[in-house]
């Protein structure tokens, strides 16, 4: 997985602590986790396009969230920013090499190596869709109950 879900998170995270409307600039949310603007940008278009942030034009624009914290979930992050398709994609290679001269009825059932990772896929994909942002707020507020008083001061919300 790419930092740039890292990142996603943790301007979302951000942007509901806010709790408002105003738009934050990318160079905003760069600056205030030293990332690179350009590269956040490309993030935040993905996150835009997945439905999960509003982008609003002019020189006081910038980025709000589309949904309520609850409403996002680490999923639709991972699916912004990753794409939906399958981390593991079986390629059946125990039909080549030791396995080529082996019967096709060998391999009329699903390979173990593929049932495997896919249902290892699928509860982390379960244990994504079940997290929001608004789960990682409390946990985080819980943790560190002045970040959000942070988040507001960075972004000029004081």
């Amino acid at each position: 997985m790419n930092q740039g879900v890292e990142w996603s998170v943790h301007v979302l995270l951000s942007l509901a602590w806010l709790d408002d409307d105003e738009p934050v600039s990318t160079a905003s949310l760069a600056a205030s986790y030293e990332l690179p603007v350009a590269y956040l940008n490309k993030q935040l278009q993905a996150l835009v396009r997945a439905g999960l942030l509003r982008s609003l034009p002019g020189a006081r624009g910038g980025f709000v969230l589309a949904r309520r914290p609850e409403d996002i979930t680490l999923m639709d992050v991972v699916a912004a920013i990753e794409g939906r398709e399958l981390a593991f994609q079986c390629t059946e290679i125990r039909q080549h090499g030791m396995g080529q001269e082996a019967p096709q009825s060998a391999f009329r059932r699903k390979c173990a190596v593929d049932s495997a990772m896919q249902h290892a896929e699928l509860q982390w994909r379960k244990a994504l869709a079940a997290k929001t942002i608004a789960d990682i707020r409390a946990e985080a507020d819980s943790h560190a109950p002045s970040a959000a008083r942070l988040a507001r001061k960075a972004y000029g919300r004081a």
